[in-house]
C-alpha cells in the first residue's frame, strides 16, 4: 500500500507539467535581388556554315490541309514552321520574331541565297512559296544546315533534315 501512496504524488506531478511552447516562427526570407539580365550573345562571326546550329529538332505531321514541318525545342513553340497547303500547292514558311514594316527574310543555303517578302503576324513573319520553288530543294539539300535571317533577330541556323524535303514532296503531289 505504501507503494501506491508514493506513486500517487508522482502521477499528480506529471500532470502539472507546463505544456511546451510552439517553436518560434522562422524569420522572413531575405529579399532576393533580381538576377542581372545577361546581355544578348554577340552575333556569330565568320562563315555562317561554321556557326552553331540553333537548338531544337524537326517534327513532321500531316493535317487536313497538307503537312507541317516545324523546328524548335520540345515543349516550346516552334521557331520555324513550313506548312504545305496541298490544295493551293503552296508552302508557307513562318519564323518567330517581330519585323519592321518592309522587312524581309533571307534564306541562305550552301547553293543559294534569297530574300523573301514577308507578312507580319502576332510575333511572327511569314513568306509564301510555290511548291515548285527551287529554294525548297536548296533548303533540303543544303550541306548540313541553312539559315533564316530576319533583321533585328538572331539568325536561325537550322539543320537540313529530311522533313523539309518530305513536306516539299507532299506539296508537289
Amino acid at each position: 500500500m505504501r507503494r501506491v501512496v508514493l506513486i500517487l504524488p508522482l502521477l499528480v506531478l506529471t500532470q502539472c507539467v507546463r505544456p511546451s511552447e510552439p517553436p518560434p516562427a522562422p524569420p522572413p526570407p531575405a529579399p532576393v535581388a533580381a538576377a542581372p539580365v545577361a546581355p544578348p550573345a554577340p552575333p556569330p562571326v565568320g562563315d555562317w556554315r561554321d556557326w552553331p546550329v540553333t537548338r531544337g529538332d524537326w517534327r513532321y505531321a500531316q493535317d487536313g490541309q497538307g503537312s507541317v514541318a516545324s523546328f524548335g525545342t520540345p515543349g516550346a513553340a516552334p521557331v520555324l514552321t513550313l506548312r504545305c497547303d496541298r490544295a493551293r500547292r503552296q508552302v508557307t514558311l513562318t519564323r518567330t520574331g517581330a519585323a519592321a514594316p518592309g522587312a524581309a527574310l533571307t534564306i541562305r543555303t550552301s547553293s543559294t541565297a534569297r530574300t523573301l517578302p514577308v507578312t507580319a503576324g502576332a510575333g511572327t513573319v511569314a513568306a509564301a512559296l510555290p511548291a515548285q520553288d527551287p529554294l525548297l530543294d536548296a533548303m533540303g539539300f543544303s550541306r548540313g544546315r541553312f539559315i533564316v535571317e530576319l533583321p533585328g533577330q538572331a539568325a536561325l541556323v537550322v539543320p537540313a533534315w529530311a522533313e523539309v524535303l518530305r513536306l516539299t514532296e507532299d506539296c508537289r503531289g
